[in-house]
């Protein structure tokens, strides 16, 4: 199981990304965190924005990671697969079923 992190700065996109991936199968569950600040270098200069953390359970990161490639609103988005080290068996089964 992966957890595939993104981040986007309005709701609205948020949970149109999160259902489309959801609908898709590509994900069993997005979780959307609102209230993230981020700070990073853009073009030179120092940035800080507002945005929605999304966490998005899947058994298929290469094939979540190119759709959103494709679907996410920014330039260069933050795209981060994490592998998870243990998951339990009910959640594993059930993210299967969702997915598969």
């Amino acid at each position: 199981m992966y957890v595939l992190l993104t981040t986007v700065d309005r709701r609205k996109k948020a949970e149109e990304l999160a259902r489309k991936v959801v609908e898709e199968r590509l994900a069993a569950c997005v979780t959307l965190i609102p209230g993230a600040t981020s700070l990073y270098r853009w073009k030179g200069k120092m940035e800080r924005a507002g945005e929605l953390v999304l966490l998005m359970k899947t058994l298929r990161p290469r094939e979540l990671m190119r759709r959103l490639k494709e679907l996410h609103p920014y330039e260069v988005p933050e795209l981060l697969v994490l592998r998870a080290g243990e998951v339990s068996e009910e959640y594993l089964r059930w993210a299967r079923e969702e997915t598969g």
